[in-house]
Formats: C-alpha cells, structure tokens, sequence
C-alpha cells in the first residue's frame, strides 16, 4: 500500500536520512535525533495534560452551574415560605450567604484544579529538560575521551 501524503512537506521530510548521510567526527546524529524526538514527546505528553485539565475544570464548572440552579430554585421557594417580610429577610440574607461562601469554595476548587494540572504538565516539560541537559552533558564527555 502506498503512504498517504498529508500534503506537508515538512512532515514528509525525513530527518534522519539526510543527517545520516553526514558523517561529522564528534556528532552522533542518531543521539540527537533521540533526544529531540523525547522532546517532541515530552511536550506531546505535557500538552495531554493540559487538555485534560481544562476539559476537567469545563465538567467541574458544569456540574456547578446546574447544582447552583437547582439550589436558586430550592432558595425562591424557602424565601416565599418564610412568613413575615422580616422572616423573609432574614431567610434571604442567610441563603445569600451560604450562597457565597459555596461560590468562593467552588471558585477555591477550580483554581486547584488548574494549579493541579500545570503542575503535572510544567512536571513532564522540567523532567525532560533535566534529562537533556544530561545527554548534553554525557555527550560532551564522551567527545572529550
């Protein structure tokens, strides 16, 4: 079967087969190549999380809005049940606070969310970039032998 062009052609350009045919004293290009193909995974790796994290606060702040509007409607009917305006007024402040201290654990729990997920993602980018500097490291001591 032949290969499908995906109508790039730097996609479709291949590397390794040209650096291969260099032949430069000291340069491993088969190393090189390695390493920055653990980059581009590293970043792939570091974006999936990222994705995952903001598809997680999206579900999370869904199933607040709907929780809220199912509470606003439970808070309508016990504001017209209490009896005397005072009463009302009364049960009114005191949804109205509940109502916000649940607003500012809900607003708590979605920026954890987001600090969660780009600490897991900035994780993969910082390992990466530690584990290149090794390489870099190993392959200039192994140049210098």
């Amino acid at each position: 079967m032949a290969k499908q062009s995906s109508g790039n052609p730097f996609l479709e350009f291949d590397v390794s087969k040209v650096l291969g045919d260099f032949k430069v004293p000291g340069l491993d290009v088969d190393a090189i190549l390695a390493s920055q193909r653990k980059n581009i995974e590293a970043v792939t790796a570091a974006n999936q999380l990222a994705i995952e994290g903001l598809q997680a606060v999206l579900r999370r702040q869904a199933e607040i809005v709907r929780a809220s509007v199912e509470e606003a409607g439970s808070y309508v009917n016990q504001v017209a049940a209490a009896g005397t305006p005072e009463e009302k007024a009364a049960k009114q402040a005191e949804l109205v606070k509940v109502a916000f201290e649940k607003a500012l654990s809900n607003i708590k729990e979605l920026a954890e969310l987001v600090a969660k997920s780009n600490t897991e993602a900035a994780d993969v980018l910082s390992k990466r970039v530690s584990e290149s500097l090794d390489e870099v490291k190993a392959a200039i001591a192994k140049t210098g032998k």
